[in-house]
């Protein structure tokens, strides 16, 4: 009998959301993970200074204490569980925030729970990307990345700086229209199935 992924390993799930809790802890059981749940960030933020996990599932838009928040307070502790980060409103700004303040992955809702458990799998496997999450600017090894044009590096470089389509318009001076242009281009050629995955792909290069 094959052993499931997860024995021996732990998951903490922080949402606010008591169905997606519920969703997320059944897959990752199912697995063989031992979960434990957290309704809000705070609560959760007690718990991390008794146990860490092997992985951390962290929602961004919560009340109160917010998930970025949560993630600003573990990077500053050292935290040692890859994070990842789940939100329904992701944008290229907040992914970046988040990978830059150590988040490893940035996981868009909807999603399939299968993905997740999947994603953390590969978490555990190669840990050592969570360092290169950390660096600045645009990484020159990723998948895709010799197909991009020189006004396309430049874009990526300014998007994946945090800048939104405006700003990126506006300091190379074209429209954010065709600063979208290129961004659907650029997420085309190297495989991002959305913002916040053209982020992961480009910021955990290395």
């Amino acid at each position: 009998m094959t052993p499931l992924a997860g024995t021996g390993h732990s998951v903490f799930v922080v949402d606010d959301d008591e169905t997606i809790r519920d969703v997320l802890s059944a897959v990752f059981r199912a697995d063989g993970y031992a979960v434990e749940e957290f309704g809000d960030g705070a609560a959760f933020l007690s718990r991390a200074t008794v146990e860490t996990p092997s992985c951390l599932l962290l929602d961004v838009m919560m009340p109160v204490v917010s998930g970025l928040d949560v993630l600003k307070t573990l990077n500053q502790r050292g935290y040692g569980a890859p994070v990842i980060m789940i939100s329904g409103s992701a944008d290229i700004p907040m992914a970046v925030d988040a990978i830059r303040h150590g988040a490893l992955d940035f996981i868009e809702k909807p999603f399939d729970p299968a993905t997740i458990v999947r994603r953390v799998n590969e978490a555990l496997a190669g840990a050592a990307a969570r360092a290169e999450a950390r660096h600045d600017g645009v990484a020159a090894g990723f998948s895709g990345s010799s197909a991009l044009t020189p006004r396309e590096k430049e874009v990526l470089s300014l998007i994946a700086g945090g800048q939104s389509n405006k700003e990126a318009g506006r300091a190379l001076g074209i429209s954010p229209r065709t600063i979208e242009v290129h961004r659907a281009r650029i997420m085309e050629k190297i495989g991002a199935k959305n913002a916040a995955d053209l982020v992961r792909i480009v910021m955990t290069a290395g």
